[in-house]
Formats: C-alpha cells, sequence, structure tokens
C-alpha cells in the first residue's frame, strides 16, 4: 500500500514513497517521516515503513540522497557494506549538512500538508543509523510541528568533537523523544549516550533512552549480517506506543 512521490525543493526533487495501512480507505491517517539509514531506499526499509503504516499511519519516506542520485544508491546485489558501494554512500552522506537537512525537512512538512494521506496535526520522525541524528533535528528545527521523534542504532548524537551534533540544540525540542541504542555500539558509546542524556534532561524533554542489550549497530535492518529479530520486534513496539501515545486523534 504505497505509491511514489516527488517533492520540490530548492535543491532539486526529493524522491520518495508514501505508505498507508493495508486496510486502509480514504481517511487520512497522522503522519510519520521515517529516514533511511546510510544504505538508503532498499526493500527492508519499503518493509520497515509499510509495518509502520500499518499500525495506523501514513508514511513518507524520503530519498536522502536525491541530490546525488534518484532512488536506490545500492545496486541490487550489493550492499552497503561492500568496499565499492561504502565510498559512494560516504560522499552522499556528505552533502547531508544540517543546513541541507533543514530545507528538506521543510518540503516534507509542506508536502505532508499538501497530500491526501495525511490527517491535520502533529507529526512523528523516526530516524536509523545516521538519520537518528535527522530526527532530532527535525524536532529542534520544527518543535511545534514534531511531537514524537526516535532513533534506533543512532549514530554520533553527542560526539564532543562536533559542533553540528544535535546535543547542542535539544533544548529546542517540544517532541517526545525515544532513543534505542545499540549495545557496545562503537558509533555511541556509553560516554555519548550519558553526555546526551544529561542534555535532554537539563531541556526538561520528555525522553527515554533503552539499551537493547546484545544487539548490534544496524540491529533494525533486516538485509543486514547484525539484523537482530527479537530487538527489530522490540522496536516496533516501542514506536507503536510512542505514536499512539503522542499522535492519537
Amino acid at each position: 500500500m504505497s505509491r511514489s512521490i516527488e517533492i520540490a525543493t530548492a535543491d532539486g526533487k526529493i524522491d520518495g514513497h508514501i505508505f498507508v495501512p493495508a486496510d486502509a480507505s480514504n481517511n487520512r491517517h497522522p503522519g510519520v517521516v521515517l529516514f533511511t539509514d546510510i544504505g538508503g531506499l532498499r526493500p527492508c526499509y519499503h518493509d520497515k515503513a509499510q509495518r509502520i503504516a500499518d499500525a495506523g499511519y501514513a508514511v513518507l519516506m524520503p530519498n536522502i540522497y536525491y541530490r546525488d542520485q534518484a532512488g536506490p544508491v545500492v545496486p541490487e546485489g550489493k550492499s552497503f557494506r561492500d568496499s565499492d558501494v561504502r565510498p559512494t554512500l560516504f560522499e552522499y552522506a556528505g552533502h547531508l549538512t544540517p543546513g541541507a537537512q533543514a530545507r528538506d525537512f521543510e518540503a516534507l512538512l509542506t508536502s505532508i500538508d499538501a497530500e491526501p494521506e495525511f490527517a491535520a496535526g502533529p507529526v512523528g520522525v523516526t530516524g536509523y543509523c545516521m538519520t537518528g541524528a535527522f530526527a532530532l533535528r527535525m524536532a529542534a528545527y520544527h518543535p511545534d510541528r514534531v511531537a514524537a521523534a526516535a532513533g534506533f542504532h543512532a549514530a554520533r548524537l553527542a560526539a564532543a568533537d562536533d559542533e553540528n551534533s544535535p546535543v547542542h540544540i535539544v533544548d529546542r525540542i517540544k517532541a517526545r523523544v525515544f532513543l534505542g541504542h545499540a549495545d557496545g555500539d562503537e558509533l555511541m558509546p556509553p560516554d555519548q549516550i550519558g553526555r546526551l542524556d544529561a542534555a535532554l534532561a537539563a531541556a526538561h524533554v520528555d525522553f527515554t533512552t533503552e539499551l537493547f542489550h546484545g544487539a548490534g549497530h544496524g540491529f533494525t535492518a533486516s538485509d543486514a549480517p547484525v539484523y537482530d529479530k527479537s530487538a527489530d520486534e522490540r522496536h516496533y513496539k516501542r514506536l507503536r506506543t510512542l505514536f499512539e501515545e503522542t499522535l492519537s486523534q
């Protein structure tokens, strides 16, 4: 239950997909933005978006790399872990500066307001790996619109050497936040988890941090060797609770 969409922006056209519940009529549904991990659009994220939509939401999943390439970036049969694919992904990811993200957030929210699948009102956002930071930024940049923000196996959310880290802007967030961290994740080690938790608490953000014991970085990606079905199911449960409590009409 999905359709393709193109969204005009100052930087080009975002190609993406809108998903609605499989048993949906023409009713509008609360909106959720889903940002893929570094691997971009691919089947496992289509499955993820549909699974979230089936809980009663209209899900907008944009191609985060539209400035460089439309559609999937990782060739069929290849993986973002392959040495001949990773350089392209890192190059494209390097173009996604906070300023570029801000322009995309504006365009995505404008599209949600215009498309027939979406109900009026607050939206939720979830990100994975590097886009856990996108979810926090979107909540910070649009505090009166984003009611729920989640990140799973997110990376570098509170790096001490990164002035663009979202830890510096969480005081703008009004959304409820859920962060599901991978146990032993080198991209989000305990010192960063502690630094981010302290910043969220100091800003009086309503947040929950959970360590997924035994789960590795990328545990929700069904096409990854580290995929953990039990942890993935837990991630869906946490999202359902978060969205039910913040986006219910």
